[in-house]
């Protein structure tokens, strides 16, 4: 039987999840508020049809932020099973919506193309995808959503909502607004020096190429999220002062350990992960409890594993159960070791391919 997902909010996000998902088989039905994303989904096969959540075994809420509890409550009502969102914002979602059965999530993914036409099958390929579930999640839920989301091609990370908000206001919700203002400063020095813009090459372009993106979404980002971007605007106006200062004095050795210290992290950032990888499949008795497989995946995710592959076998016998996870087998002894440290009695071995 073909399974059934829904997604509610046909913009950029919601059409490549619906590309995505048609390519691996699934029959999806669409929303929005506006008629015209609908027909386009449907002309573009993004969606197989607009209609009721109910029977889907997953619903992706992809509507602004303002909006996503309201679209959970309404997902859940018309019948659906597990429901996650794409929300770059968790803390807030999370107060609002009460039910076992929602996983937050956050795809690491965009381009600066707007709206259902630059949607594509293959936006979510290599890319993190954030995993925030609450404490006594649906284990059921969770695993329906981290393999569904591993079948979209992505790298699923997961970590508490709090922890999420605190860390994409530094990677992503800041430089998204320093991208804006170092726009804004050349905009207005444009009209003095009109060949300034034109002279925009290589560094500058790259370092702004996320302030084309949607502006739409950002007001209800900044004011959600307030608090852990306010902190971090602070840092880097510290940090800045700190380059200031540096130059005033003409300190060349102080500035180039500053410019090394980032040289090396930026190199060092995680690329993909290479296809000719061996793989070792690590098994962990657990109890048949909420809960249970995001305090695992969380713990991989603080100990820098990633899992390619996951699934709980339940027994028959009581309330106990197997989660079973694939890892890359140069990490299985560190996941071991991990796991053990936390009470876990693992087993693991190599996996044949």
């Amino acid at each position: 039987m073909q399974k059934k997902a829904g997604i509610i909010g046909l913009g950029l996000i919601g059409g490549s999840i619906g590309l995505a998902l048609k390519e691996e088989g699934w029959e999806v039905i669409g929303r929005d508020s506006d008629p015209s994303r609908v027909d386009e989904a449907v002309r573009m096969g993004a969606i197989s049809a607009e209609g009721s959540m109910r029977d889907c075994e997953i619903v992706f809420v992809a509507t602004p932020v303002g909006s996503i509890a309201e679209s959970v409550h309404q997902a859940f009502q018309e019948g659906a099973n597990a429901v996650t969102d794409v929300g770059s914002v968790k803390g807030s979602i999370v107060d609002q919506v009460n039910d076992k059965r929602f996983i937050p999530g956050h795809p690491m993914a965009g381009s600066e193309q707007e709206g259902i036409r630059g949607a594509r099958s293959d936006l979510f390929r290599g890319a993190a995808w954030v995993l925030t579930p609450p404490d006594g999640s649906d284990d059921d839920c969770f695993e329906i959503v981290q393999s569904c989301v591993i079948g979209l091609g992505a790298d699923v990370v997961v970590i508490d909502p709090d922890s999420h908000d605190e860390l994409v206001a530094i990677v992503s919700h800041v430089p998204h607004l320093a991208a804006g203002s170092l726009m804004r400063i050349a905009d207005n020095h444009s009209q003095e020096h009109r060949s300034l813009l034109r002279l925009a090459a290589g560094g500058f372009r790259d370092m702004t190429r996320i302030a084309g993106g949607n502006t739409h979404i950002w007001p209800d980002i900044c004011i959600d999220n307030a608090d852990a971007i306010l902190s971090v605007i602070n840092e880097v106006i510290g940090s800045l002062e700190e380059t200031k200062n540096l130059i005033s004095k003409k300190n060349r050795i102080a500035l180039l350990e500053k410019l090394e210290q980032a040289r090396t992290a930026r190199i060092n950032l995680p690329t993909g992960v290479p296809e000719d990888i061996d793989l070792a499949i690590v098994r962990v008795p657990v109890l048949d409890q909420p809960g249970e497989l995001a305090s695992l995946t969380r713990l991989a995710t603080d100990i820098d594993v990633n899992i390619f592959d996951l699934e709980i076998a339940h027994s028959s016998e009581g309330q106990k159960g197997v989660v079973i996870m694939v890892v890359a087998l140069e990490k299985s002894e560190r996941l071991m070791g991990g796991l053990m440290a936390n009470g876990y009695r693992p087993s693991a071995r190599t996996m044949d391919v």
